[in-house]
This record gives C-alpha cells, sequence and structure tokens, in this order.
C-alpha cells in the first residue's frame, strides 16, 4: 500500500515536467503513487509520460479544464477506491517543482507526527533562491486584501497589520501554523478530503487551494508550513503562455473567493468597496498590459522578489 498519491497537473512544459518526475523518482523512504493529468498540451507532455514515465497513470484531457477540474479527475478516481485501498495523503505538485530525495518522507512523517494537521507545505524558493512568498498566506479578509490591493502589504512587508497576506513578518524558516499553504505542494490527510470533498472547479487556475484549506479549517483541521523540508519552485510556467488570462483569472479568483466566504456577513458598503477594488485593480492591470506587458502584474504571478533582508540561499 503506497503512503501517498501525487497528482500533477501538467500543460505545455514538457521538459519541466520531465525534471519534475526525475527528481519525484528519485525520492527516498516513502511509497507513492502518481498520477499526471495533462490539460491538453502540445509540446508532447503525455507522450513524454507515456514513454519515460511508464509507471505513471496518464489522464489525457481533450481541453484545459483548469486546475481544480483537473485535480478533481484523479481525486474522483482516488474517493471511488475503497478506504483500505487508498495512500493516507494525497500531494498536489505543480510540474515546475523539483523535490529534493527526503522531501516526500520528511512530509508524510510530518503529517503522521501531528494527526491534528489536515494539510502541510514546504518552504518553496524561487531560481533564483528567494522565498515564493505564495508557500504561506492569510485569507484574504477585507482587510487583507485592501492592504494588498492598495499596496500596503508591499511598502510594509514587516508589519503584522500589513505583512499578512503573505506573512511576510514571520522569519520564512519558522515552523508555523497558516491560514492555506499553496497548491504548488500541498500535503493533505485523506480522510479530511472525505470530508471537506473536491476542490470548487468555479475556480480556474488560482483561488481553489486558499478555498480548500479555508473548507479544512472549519472543519477543524489545521493547516501548517513546515520549513524543515526545502523544494524549487520554478514559478509561473503555465500561466506565463497567457499572461493577459492569468492576470484575469487571480482577480476573478479573488472576487470568487471573497463572495463565497465573506460577502454574506459583511454589509453591502463593505462588499461594494471591497469588490469594487478588486475591479479596480484588475482593469488598471489590463490596461497597463497594453503598454508595458510587465508592469502592475500580480505578485503571484511576477518573479516574486523580497526585501534584501529576507533573501534565502538557493
Amino acid at each position: 500500500m503506497a503512503d501517498l498519491l501525487v497528482i500533477i497537473v501538467s500543460y505545455n512544459v514538457a521538459p519541466l515536467l520531465r525534471g519534475c518526475l526525475q527528481s519525484l523518482f528519485a525520492s527516498e523512504g516513502v511509497r507513492f503513487e502518481v498520477v499526471v493529468v495533462d490539460n491538453c498540451s502540445t509540446d508532447g507532455s503525455a507522450r513524454l509520460v507515456r514513454d519515460e514515465f511508464p509507471s505513471v497513470q496518464l489522464i489525457e484531457n481533450p481541453v484545459n479544464c483548469g486546475f481544480a477540474a483537473a485535480n478533481n479527475l484523479a481525486l474522483r478516481a482516488y474517493l471511488a477506491r475503497p478506504a483500505s485501498e487508498r495512500p493516507r495523503y494525497v500531494l498536489l505538485l505543480n510540474p515546475d517543482t523539483v523535490l529534493p530525495p527526503t522531501a516526500l518522507a520528511t512530509m508524510v512523517a510530518y503529517l503522521d507526527a501531528h494527526p491534528e494537521v489536515g494539510a502541510a507545505g514546504p518552504k518553496l524558493v524561487l531560481a533564483d533562491g528567494t522565498l515564493d512568498l505564495a508557500c504561506r498566506r492569510s485569507f484574504p479578509t477585507p482587510a487583507v486584501a485592501f492592504y494588498r490591493l492598495i499596496g500596503l502589504s508591499a511598502l510594509f512587508p514587516r508589519s503584522r497589520r500589513f505583512g499578512r497576506y503573505n506573512l511576510t513578518y514571520l522569519d520564512p524558516d519558522c515552523e508555523t501554523e497558516v491560514d492555506s499553504v499553496v497548491g504548488a505542494f500541498m500535503l493533505v490527510r485523506g480522510v479530511a478530503i472525505e470530508q471537506v470533498g473536491l476542490l470548487d472547479e468555479a475556480f480556474f487556475m488560482y483561488g481553489e487551494d486558499l478555498d480548500w484549506a479555508y473548507r479544512l479549517k472549519a472543519h477543524g483541521w489545521h493547516v501548517r508550513y513546515n520549513p524543515a523540508v526545502t523544494v524549487l519552485h520554478y514559478k509561473g510556467q503555465s500561466s506565463r503562455q497567457s499572461r493577459a488570462r492569468t492576470t484575469a483569472e487571480f482577480y476573478r479568483a479573488m472576487e470568487l473567493f471573497y463572495r463565497k466566504h465573506f460577502a454574506r456577513s459583511r454589509p453591502a458598503v463593505v462588499n461594494g468597496l471591497v469588490l469594487g477594488a478588486i475591479r479596480l485593480v484588475r482593469l488598471l492591470t489590463a490596461a497597463s498590459w497594453r503598454l508595458a506587458p510587465s508592469a502592475l502584474l500580480p505578485q503571484s504571478l511576477a518573479p516574486e522578489r523580497q526585501r534584501p533582508g529576507w533573501r534565502q540561499a538557493g
């Protein structure tokens, strides 16, 4: 019986997918199964998996159905198996990641030692050695989203008030309870998935991990950031293929998350201000692409940088 089911959703990143799978199969000390869900790639990704990694279960989508829906194809098959035949944990893993040999075993051991934790993620670092800020996040409550949208989180990253979006006031080497980890490496307990259900397919490519973490917490599970494991993340390689759409999807996901989890409990005037701010920044970002494609890109889409004092070794 495998300890872990690894699900990788891939879209036109064949070289990175190869590197990810090579690092995955060099893992030590853990038994795992791998499913690759290919979202209608045109770069030979599916053929690569069939030819070079025959032990991988391959699901070929005839269309690009998005991150949540693609993961759900594998998750439905997982939940359809008898409970006694399922791996204890499920890992959502991006194809633009590279894992050290002990990453899986260490993360599985972490969840084994913390039965109250429903999901956990490691420290993710970008190719230049800086921290991927998305690897530990707070939920975008009205205040948190407002500080992010108007730029206060970037201006005052060490502030406990303004730096909550990516918890930039915390030491990146400090294990901590967080609202959410990122779907690029999100290890989830199987029994927790039974309780909270599948990813919400209303989210196309952003926000589904935040939503899943929110639902996990609503069911009493903890979510933890575990920097004892460091994973390399070549971030945004799929999304760069259509930046105008990915920018739009980023803000659409933010609006969807707010409507789903916060709008009903807030006054209409607050909802109007928050949703208006999201739409305004979305329009400004779209307009900026026509003038300078690198301007006003959301932090989760752009190559992320931190203040010099936060730089990490690669």
